[in-house]
């Protein structure tokens, strides 16, 4: 555990990439949303926006340049690659818990102010981030964890096989929902998927999230066994 907890230390040298960046971005996003909550005519239910998303896309960005840039170094320390992968995936959920309730806290003072005094739904996301507390943690917690596990598995496939590796593999992504689309089409299922998505609930689904996370984790862990640096 204290080899898990150095890997994830080293990370921690980058403060900027980890821990200013994400919420810098973040905030520039909520400023400029601002500025547009200003300019346009207000609406009855008042301005709701998609700029939370920033946050875990820097997060998918952190997670792929700990496996490209950070990984040579990381190795030289003489620790596995399986105990690298696993003190990163320790970094990230420390993250994510934190990152998560930094993110409750935020959307609970949204609602107090009434979305800041102007009505703005920036950290309040209808349905899937819209319940009690806890669940917009959990919700938070599981989509941070989720894209910093994705940008991993990006970052390793590059890593192993280049630009050629990374353009088979966002393909064979593609291929797979193309297959998956073809058969909900063959088999008639567009009404089932339609009431699956209409009737799930918020946690049901972040369920369904933190299983695609797991297996993200996974189909990295395997991939980083075949990385040389």
């Amino acid at each position: 555990m204290k080899t898990l907890v150095n890997v994830a230390r080293y990370h921690l040298v980058d403060r900027v990439t980890y821990l200013a960046l994400p919420w810098g971005i973040m905030t520039f996003s909520f400023l400029v949303n601002v500025v547009i909550d200003a300019l346009v005519p207000p609406t009855p239910h008042g301005y709701y926006t998609g700029g939370l998303v920033t946050i875990y896309v820097f997060l998918l960005i952190c997670g792929a340049l700990s496996m490209t840039r950070a990984l040579p170094f990381g190795l030289m320390l003489g620790v596995s690659r399986r105990t690298y992968y696993l003190g990163t995936a320790l970094l990230v959920a420390v993250l994510g818990v934190v990152y998560g309730l930094g993110l409750t806290v935020l959307q609970v003072v949204e609602r107090a102010s009434g979305g800041w005094g102007f009505r703005l739904h920036f950290f309040r996301i209808p349905w899937i981030m819209d319940g009690p507390w806890y669940e917009t943690w959990l919700t938070s917690f599981v989509l941070l964890v989720l894209f910093f596990l994705y940008g991993m598995w990006y970052g390793l496939v590059f890593r192993r096989w280049s630009v050629l590796g990374l353009v088979a593999f966002i393909a064979a992504q593609i291929l797979v929902a193309l297959l998956v689309v073809v058969a909900v089409s063959l088999t008639h299922d567009w009404s089932a998927v339609g009431h699956f998505f209409t009737t799930v609930t918020a946690l049901a689904l972040t369920g369904v999230l933190a299983v695609v996370a797991a297996a993200m984790g996974l189909g990295g862990l395997i991939t980083i066994r075949r990385v040389t640096v």
